[in-house]
């Protein structure tokens, strides 16, 4: 009766061991399950506090750039605004230099003006440029054309009449002309004196004649020409030159530079008549004493004679007086209107 009564007390406990083991196995394997996923935790925690740390090195030495860009970009803000500041006040400075200049253009280009107009009338006056004062003329009067202002009309007319009496002279190369004396005189040394170039020339002595009858003949013959040889008759068109020691041919040379450049200062000094008298002197002095023959006697003779032969106007050119005096008359004006 009591063997019935053991079983279920067995496969109670039986059950509750299988139980209690499956209990244990599931707190087990959810308490591995939860330390791995604890584990798997931490180590993302400390794989992301590391990657924050990281980041925040990187954040802090970014911070450090930017404040250090900020620092540089402040101080060159500052320069920047100091440039700003001279440059502002540079266009200021230019403004009213500007203004000043704007204000002062006609006394400038009056002033200029006035430069060239009087070195003009002193070249002209000094050695007859009139070709360098007629081109100050048209200088001046092209300055004031490109401005058209009307207060410079009667500066412009007094421009205009004294370049048309500048253009109604003779067109006499001065320069050219007193340039062409210098050469002539520098080569003065150089010329052929006339008995230098004279050589006596020995006649021919005849062909003896052919000994055909004899020698009586031939003697005859002989004789006859030694007799020609005896009396030479030469026909002179002009007097033999004379004959001159070395250092009168110095002198020569030397009076005929002085003649040359004689002729060049009376050109300079427009003095019509000394010039003519020395070009004939210098011309009558290559005839006597130097070589007619050679080439650089004649050719000294042409340009002698081609100088002479040159119409001179060597009266005082017009003076520019009128320009000038209309210019100071202007500027003067406007200092009593400004006073």
């Amino acid at each position: 009766m009591q063997a019935p009564e053991r079983k279920p007390v067995n496969a109670w406990r039986i059950a509750v061991a299988v139980a209690a083991v499956a209990a244990v196995a599931l707190i087990a394997f959810a308490w591995l399950d939860a330390r791995e996923r604890i584990g798997a935790t931490q180590e993302e925690l400390a794989r992301r506090l590391r990657d924050i740390e990281t980041d925040a090195r990187d954040a802090r030495a970014l911070a450090r750039q930017a404040q250090e860009f900020t620092r540089e970009a402040q101080g060159k803000l500052g320069a920047l605004e100091g440039k700003l500041a001279d440059a502002q006040s540079q266009q200021v400075a230019l403004e009213a230099l500007y203004q000043d200049l704007s204000r002062n253009r006609d006394e400038w280009q009056l002033a200029e003006i006035e430069q060239v107009l009087a070195i003009a009338a002193q070249q002209l006056q000094l050695s007859g440029n009139v070709r360098a004062a007629l081109l100050a003329l048209q200088l001046a009067e092209s300055r004031l054309a490109r401005g058209d202002r009307p207060q410079f009309l009667a500066v412009r007319r007094a421009l205009a009449r004294d370049i048309e009496r500048l253009k109604a002279l003779p067109a006499v190369d001065l320069l050219a002309l007193t340039r062409q004396l210098d050469a002539l005189a520098a080569g003065v040394d150089a010329l052929p004196l006339a008995f230098e170039g004279r050589t006596e020339h020995a006649p021919e002595k005849p062909k003896p004649d052919a000994v055909e009858q004899g020698w009586l003949r031939g003697f005859a013959a002989g004789f006859w020409a030694e007799l020609k040889q005896l009396v030479v008759v030469r026909r002179v068109d002009a007097p033999e030159p004379p004959l001159l020691a070395p250092t009168q041919a110095y002198f020569l040379r030397e009076n005929l530079r002085l003649r040359l450049l004689n002729a060049r200062l009376a050109l300079l000094a427009r003095n019509p008549a000394a010039f003519q008298e020395d070009l004939r002197m210098a011309q009558e002095w290559l005839r006597r004493y130097f070589d007619p023959r050679a080439k650089s006697t004649q050719a000294a003779q042409a340009q002698l004679r081609q100088l002479q032969a040159t119409v001179l106007s060597l009266e005082p050119p017009p003076s520019i007086a009128d320009s000038l005096e209309a210019v100071r008359s202007y500027k003067a004006r406007r200092d009593r209107a400004a006073g």
